[in-house]
């Protein structure tokens, strides 16, 4: 399931009608065609209305809703709002005139039982009266999603206007558009109807369009090629600019005449052919797909107990097991080479075994580089420890494992480890307690010679825009919830500047005293005008070697799905102009109970200080 505006292996196709003499027949054309909905105006074309209070006809301001029934107006037809509504006019009367057009229109929309309404393409020279009457309507029409028409490539200056305006040739559509939707608080029913032109703009241009809440696509017929049998086709580059977007849940929608024979069905025909041809998904994309923008909270994991299906799904992992494996290979070879004196079976302790892939891994490692080891597969989870004794014994461990259920801080085992394993990391690699749960093991390991396995990670972040994760905490109504961070695959995002280092973690961790607590301040040059919705952080974990894991973009563990990135929100978003800087406070606090994270803006602008003394969100010690 692709969203709701997918459906199977189709997308859905609707048409833009500029007229429509009969709604009946522009509906029932849809079928032959191809198509699932009509774009039609909720008002005749010529019933350009003046509201001066004088009723000069009776004539009606459009049909009757008894045209269509009520189920084909909510399912079927998306509302055009009057072409002619100029809310930015240097007019006083046409200004007051498009207010009450759209306010009337609206209303009618409503009451047709009508969804979604695709409002004019806002004036490139300003739009502050078009954000204030269009944010007005949500108060009275707050079950309406509102599209606002906006052209990926402002069009040629008309006859008549100013062709050396700077204006027309220096604002950015996304510009006008971004006005709009900070104007609106980015309320969750204003949306983007994003027309493809033919001239198509920069690749930066198309990925920051990606991360717009964009649900409808418009296509005119003119920008299709014609092959040589005859049929519409796009260009390459704007067959790479519906793939990206097929995986955001557009609606298609084709407008303007037919330019080839067959009217529309040879336009839907071949868009839905470059929907079934789009790239396949990989294994990864595939597990991820569910949890595209889908908000997690962290586990608490001194307080959580995994569920099986939870492990089960971690153990898929094509990669990060198999990396650990490789890291145990190593270390095991270097212990013996460089302490030749150690006694066999070296000892290898798994804090955190859960269901015992780690466990297998060692033991895997052990088999490959000829170095018998002793496992001892620590857990505190009492189902864990049920599926690791009943392992020991199916997979003939017994000689080789020593199951032991406790908390890692209680643990007094009898002997010294000469590896300590683990698999505590978070996805911003210390938001999982893995520092204070190994600095509190590390008494496991044997003090000159012992080794972690990760000997170290480093925590990364980087500014983003998505209105979608915007909107989902927004969504929440409170401020709890923007100072919580979120553990989240971002799909619908764009990633505004380089992301840099904020600290790192050794182990074993050998000062004195120990100090978990960190501080990081980062300033980002943003390089294209964008509007901040927070932070993603990234973790890249050094196992032993030369072996890592990493969510790290620079680092990725290619095919590796156990960790997704954290999200740090920010309460307002800011707008940041090109080649402005973005300032990041960031800091790590330990108290006795918990541990939590407190993060603010000071430049472009200052934002308050989200989550202080970890008043919103923490993770318990």
């Amino acid at each position: 399931n692709r969203g709701s505006a997918m459906s199977g292996e189709h997308v859905r196709i609707g048409r833009l009608f500029t007229c429509v003499p009969s709604a009946h027949s522009a509906v029932e054309s849809l079928a032959p065609n191809e198509m699932y909905f009509a774009v039609m105006p909720l008002a005749h074309p010529r019933s350009r209305r003046e509201f001066n209070g004088v009723t000069n006809r009776d004539e009606p301001f459009t049909r009757s809703d008894l045209t269509l029934p009520s189920n084909v107006w909510s399912s079927n037809v998306i509302g055009a709002l009057s072409p002619w509504i100029n809310l930015d006019s240097t007019s006083h009367r046409v200004r007051m005139n498009s207010e009450k057009a759209i306010k009337q229109e609206l209303m009618w929309a409503q009451h047709i039982s009508c969804p979604s309404v695709i409002a004019p393409t806002p004036s490139r020279h300003g739009c502050r009266n078009y954000s204030r009457a269009i944010y007005g309507q949500f108060a009275g029409h707050s079950n309406t999603t509102i599209h606002v028409h906006m052209p990926m490539v402002w069009p040629d200056v008309p006859d008549g206007e100013d062709k050396d305006d700077p204006a027309d040739k220096s604002v950015d559509p996304w510009e006008t558009w971004n006005e709009i939707r900070m104007n609106a608080e980015h309320h969750s029913s204003l949306c983007c109807a994003l027309e493809v032109t033919s001239d198509l703009p920069s690749e930066e241009s198309i990925e920051q369009w990606l991360a717009e809440p964009v649900k409808l696509l418009i296509l005119p017929t003119s920008i299709f090629l014609t092959n040589s049998t005859g049929f519409p086709v796009l260009s390459k580059r704007h067959q790479t600019l519906l793939n990206g977007f097929f995986s955001r849940s557009v609606d298609l929608i084709v407008s303007g005449r037919p330019r080839h024979e067959g009217d529309m069905l040879r336009y839907s025909q071949y868009l839905q052919h470059l929907y079934a041809t789009r790239p396949e998904l990989s294994e990864s994309e595939r597990f991820e797909q569910p949890y595209w923008d889908y908000l997690q909270i962290p586990l608490q994991p001194l307080a959580d107990n995994l569920e099986s299906q939870t492990y089960e799904v971690f153990e898929k992992d094509p990669v990060k097991y198999v990396n650990y494996e490789q890291a145990v290979f190593l270390a095991l070879q270097d212990l013996k080479k460089n302490h030749p004196s150690l006694p066999d079976p070296l000892v290898v302790m798994v804090v955190g075994a859960g269901r015992g892939p780690l466990v297998r891994s060692s033991l895997r490692a052990s088999e490959r580089c000829g170095i018998p080891i002793f496992v001892y597969a620590l857990d505190k989870n009492p189902n864990a420890v049920v599926t690791l004794r009943n392992m020991r014994i199916t997979e003939n461990w017994v000689g080789k494992v020593e199951v032991v259920h406790s908390d890692m801080r209680d643990f007094n085992p009898d002997c010294k480890a000469d590896i300590l394993v683990s698999e505590l990391l978070g996805s911003f690699g210390d938001n999982e307690l893995s520092p204070e749960c190994l600095d509190g093991a590390q008494r496991f390991l044997k003090p000159d010679t012992g080794l972690s396995i990760p000997m170290s990670y480093t925590s990364w972040i980087a500014p983003i825009s998505s209105t979608k994760l915007h909107q989902e905490v927004k969504a929440y109504n409170d401020v709890k919830h923007f100072e919580t961070t979120y553990v989240v695959k971002m799909h619908a995002h764009r990633v505004l500047s380089e992301a840099q280092e904020c600290w790192t973690f050794t182990h074993p961790n050998t000062d004195t005293p120990i100090d978990n607590t960190r501080q990081a301040t980062h300033r980002f040059k943003v390089t294209r005008s964008s509007c901040l919705h927070g932070f993603a952080g990234y973790f890249d974990s050094h196992l032993y070697g030369g072996v890592h894991i990493s969510i790290f973009p620079k680092t990725f563990s290619t095919g590796m799905f156990s960790w997704f990135p954290l999200f740090f929100p920010i309460r307002q978003p800011m707008y940041l102009p090109e080649g402005s800087d973005v300032v990041l406070h960031l800091s790590r606090c330990v108290a006795d109970k918990k541990v939590w994270y407190e993060w603010s803006v000071s430049e472009p602008s200052a934002g308050p200080i989200n989550n202080t003394n970890g008043r919103s969100f923490s993770i318990g010690l």
